[in-house]
């Protein structure tokens, strides 16, 4: 199958580690050129060393916080000075803190919707021009509690729906323009993030952080935790032109860990 992403540029957000970087190392694999995106200026530097070792596709990096405005536009304008146009964007963020309703204060919220939801907004509006020149793709990374709800994860059950309702919409709106719209939901896959939520909660409940992990496989058909390769395949293949007829879906990449249909 010829995926065709040779040479196609590739804006990933939150891509210094975990599944963005995940996610450019694919790419990257395929002859696709990436810019990396974070805080840490330390990690991306790495992660470009790291990732220009494993194909033909070109690296850069730049610094930016995606919940300031500026930083946005700054960024789309170095990927494009870099590469000199966007044929793919992949939004992502990290998860907000964990808590219920009555541990949240006005400015968490706030914080929570510009880092989860406005950023994609902000980054999706930067990029649109470059889009809609030639058709591209947009992938908006959410979670499994887009299907259902975590326990314990308000601000991100919120703000992850959120995003399955941005997606859907474009999709609609953007295919004149053959832009394709998907959101991608990783279940429990093998990251420092899942790490941490699974010492939260082996925290709250008094076991180990392997007692959580064995009792959260056992809820997986597959009976393990995804490995950020597998995820990273999946928006491979979207973000590719063997994925010509998908957009506006919310794919599931989980294990069979959610049952609701």
């Amino acid at each position: 199958m010829d995926l065709n992403l040779q040479g196609k540029v590739a804006l990933i957000i939150a891509s210094s580690q975990g599944l963005g970087k995940g996610i450019a190392a694919e790419l990257v694999k395929e002859g696709a050129n990436v810019m990396l995106t974070g805080r840490d200026q330390d990690k991306l530097q790495a992660a470009q060393a790291e990732l220009e070792q494993l194909g033909t596709g070109k690296v850069a990096y730049h610094p930016v916080d995606i919940t300031n405005p500026d930083d946005i536009q700054r960024l789309v304008q170095v990927t494009r000075d870099t590469f000199g146009t966007i044929d793919i964007l992949v939004n992502n963020a990290g998860g907000p803190p964990a808590g219920t309703f009555e541990q949240f204060s006005d400015e968490q919220w706030q914080a929570a919707f510009e880092l989860n939801l406005l950023s994609y907004i902000r980054v999706i509006r930067e990029v649109l021009p470059d889009l809609k020149k030639q058709g591209g793709r947009i992938i908006n990374m959410a979670s499994s509690s887009i299907k259902v709800p975590i326990p314990g994860l308000l601000l991100s059950n919120t703000f992850r729906a959120g995003i399955v309702g941005l997606t859907k919409t474009l999709a609609e709106e953007l295919a004149p323009y053959n832009i394709l719209v998907n959101t991608v939901a990783p279940g429990r896959i093998a990251t420092d993030r899942v790490a941490f939520l699974d010492d939260v909660k082996a925290q709250k409940t008094g076991k180990t952080r392997e007692q959580v992990e064995e009792m959260s496989k056992q809820s997986i058909p597959l009976g393990r935790y995804g490995t950020v390769e597998e995820f990273a395949k999946v928006v491979t293949f979207l973000v590719s032109d063997a994925s010509s007829y998908i957009t506006g879906s919310s794919i599931l990449i989980d294990g069979g860990m959610i049952k609701s249909i």
